[in-house]
């Protein structure tokens, strides 16, 4: 449908976003829902037929052309690029597993003191929220290849970095590392973007829910490599804690080459956005501009608000069952019922974008997780904290999943990496404040006063839904 056969609509939202906000006329006139001409509704059912997606008009505040062409690439590279993509982030989760875990032992051991087993889990989330708008940034310069090869070859760094550092015994240098393998972790994380690069549109929550699935492999396998890798370092007469960095320096180089090496074409630049015609190569509005869209501000609250709540409930969690007397066994398994709900339905979510649309499946996130802070102070078997535990990560799923593809939606693709890695910043930081804030709250009033500001959360969360849902849509400024 070209600009001179639509209908005399001037704007139309976001097609993922589920719900039909007021439509603005070319005489300035909001059309509420309540009564949407019959050319809209005629519209709508083409748009379905036709399986393509229409964009907001970015520059001239007119209908352009399907925003997304399904078809740019030929399905069966769209398949190999997907293939590439999920291949990297199972091994580079994996690779951050088995880093991960030995974390707190390596502090107390190059400490020696147990107030220092926060500290390089704290470090890694300080250099992935440093690293995230910068990488960003250089993924719409560079393109997502580079800019996620790049992260791994980081990461790849920064757990030798700290292999090293426990040959020496340096907890300077350890924390070092952390801090380098944080930027690596910042950048590899944003590798769910160049998913809905590949596949635009309404196959793009799809396309991250995919790649966020990954993460269920790393966490199944990863675990099951640390020990092996303890015993090969103790072989070479190296301390045992050292084993697990320097595999996961090995995955992380395997995650590297994978996408160094496969990840061809070029993911971004295969995105095509409505009236933007040449504006890959432009820098695009201004950050300030784009945050100020209700959209992006409703996207990014998604974003945050899920990794906040998720992150304070889920690390108080092992405490909260130890005051409960609980076993370690019993923990274990209620961390992986949190696992499997945070990346085990990932495809279920993408099925269910498609069918209630990605701003209803952030509300349903929103009740998810509220529901989750209700449970979990008042239940006490091992069987319903691991109930409560996997709606905990469910509901992060769903508000990560669709939160990220509203946000790929909602801006150009010459602003996607800069708006992205903003993002990405803001997350990390609400990671370090649930981290931190949990075990304030804990000491204060709880598991119940952990929960209670998860609830309030959760319920602003969906708050925030219809904030957006009555404001009209933001367009940018006519161009020249």
């Amino acid at each position: 449908m070209s600009p001179d056969h639509a209908p005399d609509v001037a704007t139309l939202p976001p097609a993922n976003d589920g719900d039909v906000p007021d439509f603005v006329t070319p005489a300035g006139e909001a059309i509420g829902a309540q009564s949407r001409p019959a050319a809209e509704a005629a519209l709508v059912e083409h748009t379905l037929h036709d399986h393509t997606l229409h964009e907001p008009a970015l520059h001239d505040h007119t209908l352009h052309e399907p925003a997304l062409h399904e078809h740019s690439l030929p399905e069966p590279v769209q398949r190999r690029l997907m293939g590439v993509l999920f291949s990297a982030q199972s091994v580079f989760s994996a690779a951050q597993i088995v880093a991960f875990t030995p974390l707190p032992l390596a502090a107390v051991l190059l400490t020696g003191a147990e107030a220092s087993a926060g500290i390089p889990s704290t470090v890694t989330l300080i250099g992935r929220a440093i690293i995230a708008y910068p990488i960003g940034w250089l993924m719409g310069r560079l393109g997502r290849r580079l800019g996620v090869s790049l992260g791994l070859v980081t990461s790849v760094v920064g757990t030798l970095t700290c292999g090293v550092a426990l040959w020496v015994s340096s907890f300077p240098l350890f924390l070092l590392g952390c801090l380098i393998n944080g930027f690596g972790r910042g950048a590899g994380e944003q590798s769910r973007y160049a998913a809905a690069d590949i596949r635009p549109g309404p196959r793009a929550a799809n396309a991250i829910g995919t790649i966020v699935f990954a993460g269920t492999i790393g966490a199944l396998v990863g675990p099951l490599l640390i020990a092996p890798s303890e015993r090969a370092a103790l072989q070479v007469g190296r301390p045992e804690l050292s084993g697990p960095f320097v595999l996961s320096a090995a995955l992380s180089f395997i995650a590297f080459a994978l996408i160094f090496l496969f990840l061809r074409p070029e993911p971004h630049p295969i995105a095509p956005t409505a009236g933007e015609e040449g504006a890959a190569h432009t820098a695009g509005r201004p950050l300030r501009a784009i945050f100020a869209q209700p959209g992006v501000q409703f996207a990014v609250a998604a974003l945050a608000i899920s990794q906040l709540v998720m992150v304070m409930v889920m690390v108080i969690t092992p405490l909260h069952m130890q005051h409960e007397a609980h076993s370690t066994q019993a923990i274990s398994w209620v961390i992986m019922a949190h696992t499997l709900g945070m990346f085990g339905l990932s495809n279920v979510t993408g099925w269910l974008t498609v069918r209630l649309g990605l701003a209803r499946v952030v509300m349903l996130g929103g009740l998810v997780l509220a529901l989750a802070a209700v449970m979990a102070p008042f239940v006490h078997t091992v069987f319903l904290l691991a109930v409560s535990l996997f709606l905990l990560g469910l509901g992060w799923n769903f508000g990560f999943v669709a939160g990220s593809a509203l946000l790929a939606a909602a801006v150009t693709g010459a602003e996607r990496g800069r708006t992205q890695g903003a993002s990405e910043t803001l997350v990390a930081a609400a990671a370090a404040l649930g981290s931190f804030g949990s075990g304030v709250a804990f000491q204060w009033g709880g598991m119940i006063a952990v929960c209670a500001v998860g609830l309030a959360l959760s319920l602003a969360m969906i708050a925030a839904r219809a904030l957006v849902g009555s404001a009209p849509p933001a367009l940018p400024a006519a161009a020249d």
